[in-house]
C-alpha cells in the first residue's frame, strides 16, 4: 500500500490550515498522512455488502414531545422585586453615553 504524500501536498495542506511547519514537522505530517491513507485503504478491503447502513450505533427513537406550559409566567412576582419598573420590565440606568 504505502501511500506516499508529496511535499507539494504537505505545503498545500499547510497553507489551507494556515500552519507554518518546520522541515521536521513536514516529514512527520507526511508520515502521519500516509499512515491514515493506508488505514483507509485497509478498511476499503472489507466486504460490507451484507451490512445494513445505519446513522447511529445505538437504536434511537423520536424524542420530541409537545411543548406544554407547566408553570406560570412569574413576571409580576419578579418585577415586584425590581427597584424601578417601566412598561413591564426592569428600569435600569443608561450605560452608554
Amino acid at each position: 500500500m504505502a501511500n506516499i504524500i508529496s511535499d507539494e501536498t504537505i505545503e498545500y495542506v499547510g497553507i489551507l490550515a494556515k500552519l507554518e511547519l518546520s522541515e521536521e514537522e513536514k516529514e512527520r505530517a507526511k508520515k502521519d498522512m500516509g499512515e491514515m491513507l493506508d488505514y483507509i485503504d485497509k478498511l476499503n478491503e472489507l466486504d460490507t455488502s451484507a451490512v445494513e447502513p445505519m446513522s447511529h450505533i445505538f437504536p434511537v427513537s423520536n424524542v420530541f414531545r409537545e411543548d406544554t406550559v407547566t408553570n406560570k409566567d412569574g413576571s409580576k412576582e419578579t418585577l415586584a422585586n425590581a427597584p424601578e419598573e417601566k412598561d413591564g420590565g426592569f428600569l435600569v440606568p443608561k450605560t452608554i453615553g
